[in-house]
């Protein structure tokens, strides 16, 4: 098994509440008036009420092709991802040079050198540091990366991984596009990062009284922590064409099919019941639910698949409310948000999960700790 030490989500300063960016957004993607309507109506049911942005809210009105919006993204995201590590390294107790495996995770921009290699350069990381970038895994690249930093530590119990994820959604926007499926990411989804240290059952901060490493620096993170126990990962053949980039001239045109909810609603349950049937378990005895914000629709698409109380999908709610659908780093802000909250006994399990284009599920069977 391996050990979820800490989590750190960040957000962009630039901070506006959901009424202020459709003023300024819905002429630029639906200058008709008729449609500016329809967008005023989804940007209002998207259960979102404060996003945070990369850029001011008047800059993306220049905007226009994808070079400009990359250039825009490589340079933010990567103070943004620093600034995620720095903060969960200090919660961890730990320093740069400790991290033996950086998996970052994005799915709005690109980069070469990619992510990893910008952040390896800011934070000072090792230059034998082994490193897995990630592009395509979209929403559940948080998820997804949690699992393969579980495999890397399973085959290197002794490694410290480092895990991040940052999306800049607010740079797909695509201007003059009143399709139904802009419309609504441009009322979803918003701007930020997170950063998970996550070690191998062999390293000292993994023990059960892991007050400090073995050289002494106390861990700082407040709440609980969390062990991987298993994983899995599930395509859903014929979905391709539902969740996913059109890639432009003018950048990421979101492809996003109505129906994504009630795909997900007609497959979770058996997912579920198959991982957690391999540990003896049943959804009935999971005490507490770590699911992606993917939007008020797949938060009620998991809760009635599950049969789970709405209570089970607070955190969810919280994070979409607060930040919005954060892609990739939707689901470790959750994380955190849980892990800072939850009131579940130690040994207790937990089972995390998130959505991705494929159609995607990836699903993490955690059991709670204390610190």
């Amino acid at each position: 098994m391996s050990c979820v030490v800490a989590v750190e989500p960040v957000l962009p300063e630039h901070v506006y509440t959901q009424e202020a960016i459709t003023d300024v957004v819905g002429p630029l993607v639906a200058p008709d008036p008729a449609r500016t309507a329809v967008l005023r109506r989804l940007h209002a049911s998207a259960g979102v009420d404060h996003r945070h942005l990369a850029l001011p809210l008047e800059e993306y009105a220049g905007l226009h092709s994808l070079g400009a919006t990359n250039a825009v993204f490589i340079r933010e995201a990567a103070l943004l991802a620093e600034r995620a590590c720095r903060q969960v390294l200090a919660a961890a107790g730990l320093r740069p040079e400790d991290v033996d495996h950086v998996f970052a995770t994005s799915v709005t921009g690109v980069a070469a050198p990619s992510l990893d290699v910008l952040l390896s350069e800011r934070l000072g990381l090792r230059s034998d540091v082994r490193r897995t970038p990630s592009f395509g895994l979209g929403c559940a690249g948080g998820a997804a990366g949690l699992a393969r930093v579980h495999d890397h530590l399973l085959g290197r119990p002794g490694d410290v991984s480092l895990l991040v994820s940052v999306e800049l959604c607010s740079l797909t926007l695509q201007h003059g596009d009143d399709s139904t499926a802009n419309m609504v990411a441009s009322g979803l989804f918003g701007d930020g990062a997170a950063a998970a240290v996550v070690v191998g059952a062999e390293h000292p901060l993994a023990g059960p009284t892991a007050a400090a490493d073995s050289a002494g620096r106390a861990a700082r993170s407040a709440g609980r922590r969390a062990t991987v126990v298993d994983t899995r990962s599930r395509l859903y053949p014929g979905t391709t064409e539902a969740l996913g980039w059109e890639v432009r001239d003018t950048g990421f045109a979101i492809v996003l099919s109505a129906g994504l909810p009630d795909l997900l609603g007609a497959h979770l349950l058996a997912d579920v019941k198959g991982l957690l049937a391999e540990h003896g378990l049943s959804p009935g005895e999971i005490p507490t639910w770590v699911v992606h914000a993917g939007g008020p629709r797949v938060i009620d698409a998991v809760r009635d698949a599950l049969g789970l109380p709405e209570d089970a999908v607070r955190e969810s709610r919280e994070s979409l409310a607060c930040a919005g659908n954060l892609s990739s780093a939707s689901v470790l802000d959750v994380l955190a948000r849980t892990l800072a909250h939850t009131d579940s006994p130690p040994g207790s399990p937990a089972v995390l999960m998130a959505f991705g284009p494929g159609v995607s599920c990836e699903l993490v069977l955690l059991k709670l700790e204390d610190r």
